[in-house]
């Protein structure tokens, strides 16, 4: 049972997000992508490489990216360059492009990786027959902010799939694209989740000459 918040005793409890930044997390540049990358490379991580990658060209809320298998990424022995599957959230399917760098390091992963069609691209460390869990996931990409000097606070899971939608909404505007590729079914949750006001509406409005 929670306290109300007439009640005494929640006079003293600090409020649940004391200290903590709250809101949208913030989208990677192309800068901070590099750096992310290079720091990968550098370490040898070649399946961090592969799932930092792939959340970045997917779009993919990190349930759905977690439970891709590796059937959903190749066809024969070559990564798809589009790939389809079922968000969790929403039970529709959506489906994402894979760039060339992205094919390259899914590549080199999944080759190591070995398995068949039927596995999971990213399996867990404790049950391989399993996939990584969202929670491991979120762990490390605060791990990767933190090492290219990125504050965790400011950037999570969600910052890897805003990145290349803001990245193709701030070069074409085009906010009903960014919904299909999100997979998101109202256009009203595209705008709050890329966060469109009234500056980047003008922004975008003076850029059009008629």
């Amino acid at each position: 049972m929670g306290h109300s918040h007439y009640d005494p005793a929640s006079q003293c409890r600090p409020a649940w997000n004391a200290g903590k930044t709250v809101g949208t997390k913030r989208p990677l540049t192309q800068k901070q992508i590099w750096a992310v990358r290079f720091f990968l490379d550098r370490e040898g991580r070649v399946r961090d490489r592969a799932l930092f990658d792939l959340a970045i060209d997917s779009k993919l809320r990190g349930c759905d990216l977690v439970k891709i298998k590796i059937g959903d990424l190749v066809s024969g022995a070559d990564i798809k360059t589009r790939a389809i599957v079922i968000q969790q959230k929403t039970g529709k399917l959506v489906q994402f492009e894979l760039t060339a760098d992205v094919r390259a390091s899914l590549l080199a992963w999944l080759e190591r990786r070995g398995g068949t069609v039927h596995d999971y691209a990213f399996p867990s460390r404790v049950d391989h027959t399993g996939h990584l869990s969202a929670r491991q996931y979120a762990r490390l990409v605060d791990e990767w902010v933190e090492a290219v000097g990125l504050r965790r606070a400011e950037y999570g899971t969600h910052s890897l799939r805003r990145t290349k939608a803001s990245m193709i909404y701030k070069a074409t505007g085009n906010l009903r694209a960014i919904q299909i590729l999100l997979g998101h079914t109202k256009i009203e949750n595209t705008v709050r989740y890329l966060g469109v006001d009234i500056e980047d509406a003008l922004t975008l409005a003076e850029r059009t000459e008629i």
